[in-house]
């Protein structure tokens, strides 16, 4: 009986030392809450200059996936993916075991955008009151809206928009502050001086758009279009 219970006991540390052999001698995996945080953090800086509140979530990593150990995961947009909506991240490693993979995440940004407060017609001039300001995700939305009233305040309305639409930059233009050749009245200033003459313009110019002004000498000089029929040389 004695004799029994050595060998059963034998057989059982053998077991024991085998299984710890096999523990010591088993390369070290990945862990997934690692390629989770490295996703994350890549996507909140990524997306760090985006008008906003900034929210990012990982999508699932399979279970069943079995990387070897990196000590410096490195994540990066693959080509075509942005940092923005719905997207996929790569993570690869260069040492001690090479390997890339993909993981899907969804980043979104709460903030503010303008709407049309009323329905806006082509060709209105669209003032403080014909907008408004509403908060949602802005990575839903279509390019190129509209965060700040400058943007719109001012302009003019390049297609209808529809009550509660979001306005974009596409369906606005700047008010015509000069036609060509019309006489335009130019302004040079600096430190301690301030000077003026007229000149006529060789073409059109929305406020701000930089346009060609024939000088009075005949000489040709840039500047930029004001309202008012002001065109401002920098010297």
């Amino acid at each position: 009986m004695i004799k029994q219970f050595r060998t059963v006991f034998t057989a059982l540390a053998l077991s024991a030392m085998a299984a710890a052999s096999f523990a010591q001698s088993a390369p070290a995996r990945q862990d997934h809450g690692a390629l989770r945080q490295a996703v994350t953090q890549f996507l909140t800086v990524q997306a760090g200059g985006l008008p906003g509140q900034i929210s990012v979530t990982v999508g699932a990593i399979d279970p069943r996936l079995n990387l070897a150990a990196c000590a410096a995961p490195e994540a990066f947009l693959p080509n075509g993916a942005k940092a923005w909506g719905k997207t996929s991240v790569g993570v690869r490693c260069t040492a001690p075991s090479p390997w890339t993979v993909y993981i899907p995440a969804m980043v979104q940004v709460q903030g503010e955008y303008l709407a049309a407060a009323v329905p806006l017609a082509q060709g209105q001039t669209i003032g403080p009151n014909d907008v408004a300001k509403v908060r949602g995700d802005l990575t839903a939305l279509p390019p190129g809206i509209v965060t700040d009233a400058s943007q719109a305040v001012g302009y003019t309305v390049a297609r209808t928009v529809a009550l509660g639409a979001p306005l974009r930059q596409d369906a606005l233009r700047s008010q015509q502050a000069v036609a060509q050749g019309q006489m335009v009245r130019l302004v040079s200033a600096g430190p301690g001086f301030k000077v003026t003459t007229d000149g006529r313009a060789l073409a059109n110019g929305s406020d701000g758009q930089t346009i060609q002004v024939r000088a009075p000498n005949g000489q040709v000089v840039s500047g930029v279009a004001r309202l008012g029929g002001l065109v401002e040389v920098a010297y």
